[in-house]
């Protein structure tokens, strides 16, 4: 039954057409759980809050299906907004992104382009960037980028998905960088051939990937609402005395909220991925294929409302 509800949600996250519906209708049926808002100064609000309680975050513009170039550059000035909108403000806080949203399905000159114009301005305030990872068909393409980038700026991160088999590799081909990598599970739906089939062995690769990180001596953010792997990697740092700065705990926002403050108050850093919005649907829709849970959560809130 998880695994039908999960499929079922992956596909909707796919739909365009519910896509376009979802912005026309605005932000609602318990999405507000997981997305700030469809502005900027709503997700400026939530930020504040989230900082005066001890927690960091990484901040995403969302957008789904970029096909023209217009949209892309659209995406990449909305982003570099965000990124002035942290440093004038002093927030603790980064950004995130998707390549496709800069362009990278509809040439490398375009995305290159709007890429390095986020990256100059990240770099004037000090605001360090992450390109989230996509499905398995852009992850090579995505690490190319990222490679290139690497060598002009030092603000940028990625992201590691621990469903894929090639993901050790790729962290091994990462090394010499140095690179701040995130260590994900993964969010969408892959064939066999390219990723784990079951949880378990995703479990396993995770803390593989996770260790092999640390000990490499490279920041690691372990991004995860497990409590299994968390416990995990707090045993490995204390056991190979990792410090604090060299790792930080992740989550998305909405979800587990009171773990946060506890992993807070028990002296890690945390930080917390918060998208906002107009183009929310997709994401949305993938909160809730990762858990049953979440589709309660969404349920309650509209008994409320």
């Amino acid at each position: 039954m998880e695994k039908m509800l999960r499929n079922f949600f992956l596909y909707l996250a796919g739909n365009k057409t519910l896509t376009k519906m979802a912005k026309k209708y605005g932000l609602k049926f318990g999405a507000s759980r997981f997305v700030a808002g469809e502005t900027i100064e709503r997700a400026v609000q939530v930020i504040q809050d989230l900082n005066q309680k001890g927690i960091k975050v990484t901040l995403d513009f969302l957008g789904e299906f970029i096909s023209k170039e217009s949209e892309a550059n659209e995406m990449a000035n909305n982003t570099i907004r965000s990124i002035k909108y942290i440093g004038e403000q002093h927030l603790d806080a980064q950004v995130s992104l998707k390549l496709t949203s800069m362009g990278m399905d509809i040439s490398d000159e375009i995305v290159m382009r709007n890429m390095r114009k986020i990256l100059e301005v990240a770099k004037t305030y000090d605001v360090f960037v992450t390109i989230d990872m996509e499905d398995h068909t852009r992850t090579e393409q995505t690490l190319k980028i990222f490679t290139q980038l690497k060598s002009e700026y030092d603000c940028i991160g990625t992201v590691i998905q621990a469903y894929l088999y090639r993901s050790q590799k790729d962290i091994e081909q990462l090394h010499p960088l140095s690179p701040r990598l995130r260590i994900v599970k993964g969010a969408y739906k892959e064939p066999a051939d390219v990723a784990f089939p079951n949880k378990k062995e995703v479990d396993e690769n995770y803390k593989k990937l996770v260790r092999t990180h640390l000990l490499n001596g490279h920041f690691t953010a372990i991004a995860t609402h497990d409590d299994a792997m968390i416990e995990y990697t707090k045993q490995f740092v204390q056991n190979h005395k990792i410090a604090n700065d060299q790792f930080e705990f992740q989550m998305l926002y909405g979800i587990r909220p009171e773990r946060q403050l506890e992993l807070v108050k028990e002296g890690f850093n945390m930080r917390v991925y918060v998208p906002y919005g107009t183009d929310w649907y997709g994401y949305f829709m993938r909160r809730l294929a990762e858990r049953p849970a979440n589709v309660g959560f969404v349920l309650k809130g509209i008994v409320k409302k």
